[in-house]
């Protein structure tokens, strides 16, 4: 039997993921990157030394990777080395810090000297948190979700109520916890998966359990180690990349995509999934009568944010600083607003820091610090200018300098901005977004764009705009979803 092809458009975790699924069912694999290296948002800036990662910083959700690579007969320990983080991350306040401790008990110390009684109400909350994770994170996000019955087994039907998910994960935080600082805590997890906390299901508590229970890490080499791994387990199961090569369309016949057609070449295949931005493919690849949602359906679309980020590198060290921190010295509702309710650019922004090179010195050039700094901003705005761009600079860095007692903008010697219109051009993001889809229950499991294109048959997608949802564990999950549903779909 002659073996079958499918093309890959797009080497971020979830095409990658699809990739090596593919290439284990026997199937020939051809992966088609624009870009010069594989990563897609997680790729990694290398300059005067400096060495960041482009995209995500949090390692979070241990279990999935492991499970990823368990599934091809590797362990993570094959291609890098993970190390806990301790505190696992620094949250600034307008006055004074909280350190997050890696040890649970220490940590329930740090929620009790700030709401007495609020340590055994977070073992309470965690059961809770604990049960959505199993439930959620083993069991439904490796649904398709093109069907309501794919969610009625007994477990997830009598475990419904359990899940929270028609409640607020805002109103299910309040009836454990009073103070605002605890609040702030457990609510973070989720402002970057795209929704107010107000709108996010109380679901997604499961994310205080792999932030709390499960931890961060950091992969020696960064985040773009497990790019890394990932491409070579994908090249070690023959899969083949054509990087700097970018898809203008795929030809329709009937209701197949028989041509993948690039700016260097034509590709034959059997089967397309596209890992490039679902609403890119729809508008830009597809012709207008092969696509599945409307212009008023994408209009609707509720976006996770985008983001604001500077690369920057300073020609000192850095005292008293941890690999991660938050900066939530001014109040969320204002900017939360700007973000989802009202977009406009933030007027008084909360931020994360990221300083690698404290983990990993040869991140940096020695005696130097190499910083990422990120905003999250609302999807969609114009104006993304370089004078912009420097102004909410001048703003973080100096609010950084005050709570740090350092000085940063005097020792600047490299920078790099990165925004909406980068998105755009360089992942053709749908409105400039850095994260997906909201996770919004309208927007959840089946509410979300579907795996497989409605009217080409043989066109499947992943990533984080369909199915499961954003975050870096979300996309490697999405890859094996959709080769899994094309094998069935087309014995």
């Amino acid at each position: 039997m002659e073996q079958r092809s499918v093309i890959v458009i797009g080497s971020g975790f979830a095409g990658l993921s699809a990739a090596s699924f593919m290439a284990k069912e026997g199937w020939k694999v051809t992966v088609i990157e624009k870009n010069d290296s594989p990563g897609g948002r997680a790729r990694q800036l290398k300059e005067n030394g400096f060495t960041f990662d482009m995209g995500p910083s949090f390692y979070w959700m241990p279990d999935v990777f492991e499970r990823y690579f368990n599934q091809f007969g590797k362990k993570v320990s094959d291609y890098y080395t993970l190390h806990r983080l301790d505190p696992s991350y620094r949250i600034y306040w307008d006055q004074g810090f909280t350190d997050m401790p890696a040890n649970y008990e220490a940590l329930q110390q740090v929620f009790e000297s700030i709401e007495p009684g609020s340590a055994a109400k977070l073992d309470k909350y965690l059961e809770g948190a604990a049960y959505k994770y199993e439930v959620g994170v083993n069991k439904l996000v490796y649904k398709p979700s093109r069907s309501i019955t794919e969610f009625m087994d007994w477990p997830t039907m009598s475990g419904v109520f359990k899940l929270q998910v028609f409640s607020s994960i805002s109103k299910h935080i309040s009836k454990y916890f009073k103070h605002p600082k605890l609040r702030q805590i457990m609510e973070f997890p989720v402002l970057f998966l795209g929704a107010l906390p107000q709108d996010t299901p109380a679901l997604y508590s499961l994310m205080n359990y792999a932030d709390i229970k499960g931890g961060t890490w950091y992969p020696e080499g960064g985040m773009y180690a497990v790019v890394q791994a990932m491409y070579k387990l994908a090249v070690e199961l023959g899969v083949e990349f054509k990087f700097g090569e970018s898809v203008n369309s795929l030809m329709i016949k009937g209701d197949r995509a028989k041509t993948v057609a690039t700016d260097k070449d034509y590709y034959r295949s059997d089967a397309v999934i596209s890992g490039a931005d679902y609403h890119f493919t729809e508008t830009r690849l597809l012709p207008e009568e092969c696509r599945s949602y409307s212009d008023r359906y994408w209009k609707k679309k509720v976006m996770a944010p985008s983001c604001l980020l500077y690369y920057v590198g300073l020609n000192k060290k850095l005292k008293n600083l941890q690999h991660h921190s938050l900066f939530f010295d001014v109040p969320f509702e204002q900017h939360g607003k700007e973000i989802y309710s009202d977009p406009k650019w933030p007027t008084s922004p909360l931020f994360y820091v990221s300083v690698s090179s404290l983990t990993e010195p040869g991140t940096a050039p020695e005696g130097c610090e190499g910083i990422v700094f990120l905003i999250p901003i609302a999807s969609g705005l114009e104006n993304d200018t370089e004078e912009l761009r420097e102004k909410y600079f001048q703003i973080i860095a100096k609010r950084m300098e005050q709570h740090t007692g350092e000085s940063i903008l005097d020792a600047v010697i490299y920078k790099k901005t990165y925004a909406v219109s980068d998105f755009i051009t360089d992942y053709h993001s749908f409105r400039g977004n850095a994260y997906g889809l909201a996770n919004t229950l309208m927007q959840t499991a089946i509410f979300r764009p579907a795996i497989q294109s409605k009217k080409v048959k043989n066109l499947f997608y992943t990533g984080q705009l369909t199915v499961p949802g954003p975050g870096v564990p979300p996309s490697l999950i999405s890859g094996e979803v959709a080769a899994q549903y094309l094998i069935r779909k087309m014995r």
